[in-house]
């Protein structure tokens, strides 16, 4: 499953917050790569984009408080079912039944294993309990909410950036794998498990090196979709210059001028919260359990966070956010 996806970004401007020569970093003491020092807007104190922890990708819009002078720990989202059923606009919710019919139709899911020959994509298992749904979801509603963006669990096409006829596997360069009819299936099955409230069995936590990141809740076996990654469609050369640091490739066209890339900074669902491993060391890559695969399912693009090994409950999980690229800086990664 091969696939040559990587997080595109942009690097930090060479001008960042009005700096003196003597300004040094109050994480590392140094003043050295005074492009990536940051300066608060509070206490005039400077920290490198690489030393915060989490790691600052780039140079922030707007204003910028250090830790010191910023409040981090996200409001939790309320843990109410309307409240919840609202947020992520289910229909014909199961969020607090159980999900027998769930896995009676998941018998087609469960039933593709895997196999020397063919190696077929699993649904996956939505915890029992429905209360612990409920805490998974509101997890992510906090996550969202507190970076201002819009749950969606589908690409969107934004007036005046990229027409969803952009969006064509036809323009890859090198070709783009078809998914399979069974795998398409899956796939529509996890979906529409999704839009009755019987969520993937993940939990999004705040951890203050690592900020927002995503564990799995119970053990997931290899091969299993985690979830699909979404957000507004456009093209490339519209966002050379954005400072988003979860822009992804959807489309790497042999015209450079109709490669598409998926920016979820107002429009996302979890894959957005999952981190990147440290490619740089054998401990980051060893923590990789995520894949990220580009297929072309029923004629348009779209981008999968696959399971490549199984995974145990309480284990976060991570995926190289460059593949075969190796444009995204990971080296300052925890």
């Amino acid at each position: 499953m091969a696939s040559s996806l990587g997080r595109r970004r942009t690097h930090a401007p060479k001008s960042s917050p009005t700096l003196n020569d003597d300004v040094c970093c109050e994480e590392c003491g140094s003043g050295h790569a005074p492009t990536k020092l940051l300066l608060c807007d509070k206490c005039d104190g400077g920290y490198h984009l690489f030393c915060l922890r989490p790691i600052l990708h780039s140079v922030p819009r707007g204003s910028w408080f250090c830790p010191s002078c910023s409040n981090r720990k996200p409001k939790s989202f309320p843990l109410v079912q309307t409240k919840i059923i609202d947020f992520f606009r289910i229909q014909h919710s199961s969020v607090t039944s159980s999900n027998q019919d769930a896995r009676k139709k998941r018998k087609r899911g469960g039933s593709l294993v895997v196999s020397k020959k063919k190696r077929k994509l699993l649904a996956f298992v939505p915890s029992e309990d429905p209360k612990r749904r409920l805490e998974q979801m509101a997890s992510l509603a906090t996550a969202l909410t507190a970076t201002k963006a819009e749950f969606s669990n589908e690409l969107t096409y934004i007036p005046g950036m990229a027409p969803r006829s952009a969006n064509s596997p036809a323009l890859e360069r090198g070709g783009m794998q078809v998914m399979s009819k069974e795998d398409t299936e899956t796939l529509n099955l996890c979906r529409s498990m999704m839009e009755r409230g019987e969520w993937p069995p993940l939990m999004v936590v705040f951890d203050p090196l690592e900020g927002f990141t995503v564990e799995a809740d119970r053990p997931i076996k290899d091969l299993t979709i985690i979830t699909e990654y979404v957000g507004d469609v456009d093209f490339l050369k519209n966002r050379e210059n954005d400072n988003g640091d979860s822009i992804m490739t959807l489309l790497s066209a042999s015209d450079p001028s109709r490669t598409l890339v998926i920016c979820p900074d107002k429009h996302s669902n979890i894959a957005r919260f999952i981190n990147g491993i440290n490619n740089h060391t054998p401990e980051g890559k060893k923590k990789q359990n995520l894949k990220c695969v580009r297929f072309n399912v029923g004629g348009e693009c779209r981008v999968l966070l696959i399971a490549n090994r199984d995974i145990t409950k309480g284990e976060r999980l991570y995926y190289d956010y460059n593949g075969d690229e190796h444009e995204y800086p990971t080296e300052h990664f925890v």
